[in-house]
């Protein structure tokens, strides 16, 4: 007779009763009574009304076995249990589970492991288990506080100790396997369960350190080819750390990844950050790609909040950053792109305001630099006009972008290191853009910011602003081969350029302003080896990559006016002997690409190998002083006349050659405006002079309007009108380039000769203090006026911008 029936009254007991007394052996060993839990199943599925009273009755079972230790009746309690849940799908289960819960609740409650971990498998394939309803009032807190009191368990035995490890693990994916399958994930989101469920899981990952190792070394968890229910403890939390985020919509990824972030401070894990890096890479590869981008402004959240923080640890957040950074950027569109480097950016420029000295700047220093190494590694992903966005919204940072630095005033020293650590990471993400045409990439905007860096007093931003240069001009992958200059050209292996009409056009527009900057970064006597190696650099990326004849010569022009720098005694010693060896690295160059100059710089080179080997590369930092680096003899220098005559037989445009580059951008510029095009009679000349401040107001063209002229206009149709134009504006173009300044400044005199004295003279008296005098600017001639020259090559006027219209 099965226990607890009595003889007697065993006739009177419900149905249900007797067929659950009848599955319990006499002895517990023998386990389930099979013939009687199968009558048991077969009543159920046919009476489901009475599952709920078959749950009560099997509770009522289970608490009284329980209280009197009887455990081998407990356990044959739980079978039941569990063959009735897998069998039965009927409307009415919600109140058996509610029973089955309580069972379980009991098992949990209990201190014996075994039954802790009896209760859990019970569980577990509950959670598998899609019920057809779903119930609104289940709750879910004791077990998520239970399972996750097991993953932190301390038993003496090992093997306890990781059994009830894996159970409470085991116990928290299923609570989140059923809640989300049941649609009642919102209680299961909420941050006193989320605090609860993802410090157990990171408290078992970062259990085994041979698992971090096997992570940091091969960038993954380290595979393992056991089954599902010999997996390690760690390993089983990983993956229900993975099935937890995958699950995470938008509005549920703050409550894991909360909770994740204050598990790694409160460990102490950001410093030695290799798990942290391990997580959240989990955590970025798990989630929905277009929620990923949440996780990288948690952090950057987070980052904020620890400003005040020693640097290790900020370090160790931002190298996180920089880790995971690339596998949201794809992700990234429209505003969050710039938000992202604008952060970035407000973090580099709060460490260098709140900077420190010593071993404490130093810490600074490397956040600062993991800070540009996250910047890139985000740039590095996106697309390449998003790149070219980024680099003008960093250039706009950048302090001094939108001013002209003369060097007068003392600037902050955080302001100067803002500006190093801004140029850099503008640096890093140029070094992540690959160029395809240079006007798409050098914007207007873009360029003239660029260049107003590129002449700064500061010789470090003048060298990363010709390494931004070098970054974005070369697409052929030279640069690594014009670290040094070098007359043994052919040895070099330069990939050149084709020429492209795209090309010519950017250099007609911009080419000027490049070479401009070129010639004034010379003349700074604060130039150090690499200012002067990296202008060597610029100009060869110029050659090689721009296949154009007026980059030819106008890199000649500029090489001249290097050259009469050096020559005229302008500069230091040691900064006239590196830019005479700059000229000579280039021009062999040169030479190669116009074979009619091959000779004559052939000459030069020889005649300086014999004579001053010193000014033939390899490029020095120090030389001695009474070396000859001025006032050299004719046949150590480059001959600006013999290289205009060898020009002539070419398809050069040798006129550029002597004409300065201000001049050049002023006749483009003047093209560019063909309304304001005048005739030669009505030539005005403007003085500007070298260090005229860039507010000072430009005269405006004037024309003379008379009867004559408005009758003209009337009159002629616009095909006379345009043919006339072209002819005064051919006409205008042929005297500026083949008259001298001198036949120039005579022709105006003929037809005004006063008006030119008066200008000249109200251009000069406008000039700030703080420029060279001129000589005598009311007593000042037109003779004296004449006797100025526009040729740069043997010296350098006070006033070399003279330029006419």
């Amino acid at each position: 007779m099965p226990v607890g029936c009595c003889g007697c009254c065993s006739a009177f007991r419900p149905r249900y009763k007797r067929l659950v007394d009848n599955i319990f052996p006499a002895i517990p060993e023998d386990g389930l009574v099979k013939s009687n839990m199968d009558k048991l199943m077969w009543y159920a599925m046919n009476s489901p009304d009475k599952l709920d009273r078959i749950g009560d009755y099997l509770a009522h079972r289970l608490y009284r076995d329980i209280n009197r230790r009887k455990m081998g009746y407990v356990i044959i309690s739980m079978d039941a249990l569990d063959q009735l849940l897998v069998s039965c799908h009927a409307n009415t289960l919600n109140l058996f589970v509610e029973s089955f819960l309580q069972m379980v609740q009991k098992l949990l409650e209990s201190v014996e492991p075994t039954l802790q971990l009896r209760a859990t498998q019970s569980f577990e394939k509950f959670a598998n288990i899609r019920e057809d309803t779903p119930s609104y009032h289940r709750r879910y807190d004791f077990l998520v506080s239970k399972f996750s009191s097991m993953c932190y368990s301390n038993e003496d035995d090992e093997v306890t100790r990781k059994q009830l490890r894996t159970a409470g693990i085991k116990g928290l994916q299923g609570v989140v396997r059923k809640t989300d399958w049941d649609n009642l994930g919102e209680n299961i989101w909420l941050p006193t369960h989320m605090e609860k469920i993802v410090p157990s899981l990171l408290y078992n990952m970062q259990g085994n350190k041979s698992y971090i190792e096997g992570m940091t070394q091969t960038g993954d968890a380290p595979e393992n080819h056991q089954t599902e229910g010999e997996k390690e403890p760690h390993e089983l939390a990983e993956m229900c750390l993975r099935e937890l985020v995958s699950r995470a919509t938008h509005g549920k990824i703050h409550s894991v990844v909360k909770p994740l972030l204050i598990h790694l401070d409160q460990e102490g894990l950001w410093v030695s950050n290799c798990f942290a890096v391990q997580v959240f890479k989990i955590l970025m590869f798990s989630i929905q790609v277009q929620y990923s981008i949440t996780v990288i402004e948690l952090i950057m959240t987070h980052l904020n909040e620890k400003n005040s923080e020693p640097a290790q640890i900020r370090t160790g957040i931002a190298d996180v950053l920089s880790k995971i950074i690339p596998i949201a950027a794809g992700e990234c569109i429209g505003p969050s792109v710039i938000d992202i480097i604008n952060s970035l950016l407000e973090h580099i420029r709060s460490s260098v305001v709140g900077g420190t000295s010593g071993k404490e700047g130093s810490a600074e220093k490397v956040y600062q630099e993991t800070l540009i190494h996250a910047l890139g590694e985000y740039a590095n992903h996106l697309p390449d006009y998003q790149k070219i966005d980024s680099m003008v919204f960093i250039l706009n940072k950048v302090p001094g972008s939108d001013r002209v630095d003369d060097g007068g005033s003392t600037r902050p020293e955080a302001e100067i290191k803002l500006q190093h650590l801004l140029l850099k990471s503008l640096l890093k993400v140029g070094t992540k853009y690959t160029t395809e045409q240079y006007s798409k990439t050098f914007a207007q905007s873009f360029l003239v910011r660029l260049m107003r860096l590129s002449v700064s007093s500061d010789p470090e931003v003048r060298l990363t602003v010709q390494q931004i240069l070098h970054t974005l001009i070369d697409r052929h992958q030279n640069i690594e081969k014009l670290t040094k200059p070098t007359l043994e050209v052919t040895r070099l292996g330069l990939t050149l350029g084709k020429p492209v009409r795209q090309d010519v056009n950017f250099w007609k527009k911009s080419g000027n302003e490049l070479l401009l900057s070129i010639q004034e970064n010379c003349e700074f006597a604060n130039n150090t080896l690499a200012n002067i190696e990296a202008l060597y650099a610029t100009l060869m990326l110029l050659l090689t990559e721009i296949r154009c004849d007026d980059v030819i010569v106008d890199i000649l022009r500029v090489l001249f006016h290097i050259q009469g720098l050096a020559q005229g005694g302008a500069v230091s010693a040691v900064a006239a002997i590196q830019l005479h060896t700059l000229v000579a690295s280039v021009m062999v160059v040169i030479s190669h690409l116009v074979t009619t100059l091959k000779e004559h710089v052939s000459a030069v080179i020889k005649h300086r190998s014999d004579k001053a080997p010193h000014l033939l590369p390899e490029l020095l930092s120090h030389y001695d002083s009474s070396l000859l680096h001025s006032s050299l003899p004719q046949e150590l220098l480059f001959d600006n006349a013999k290289v205009l005559d060898l020009l002539t037989g070419t398809n050069l445009d040798e006129k550029r050659l002597n004409a300065s580059v201000s001049s050049i951008m002023r006749r483009q510029s003047t093209a560019q405006h063909t309304s304001s095009a005048m005739d030669i009679n009505s030539i005005s000349v403007e003085v500007d002079s070298a260090c005229s401040s860039p507010g000072l107001p430009r005269r405006s063209l004037e024309e003379e309007i008379t009867f004559e002229s408005l009758k003209k206009v009337l009159t002629e149709s616009p095909e006379q009108k345009r043919k006339a134009e072209e002819e005064r504006r051919k006409q205008i173009t042929e005297a500026f380039m083949t008259e001298s300044f001198e036949a120039l400044v005579a022709k105006i005199q003929a037809k005004q000769p006063d008006t030119l004295q008066n200008k000249l003279t109200e251009i000069f008296n406008r000039l700030p203090p703080s420029c060279p005098p001129a000589q005598t600017t009311t007593a000042m001639s037109c003779d004296t006026a004449a006797g100025l020259t526009s040729t740069t090559s043997n010296y350098q006027l006070p006033y070399p911008d003279i330029y006419i219209y």
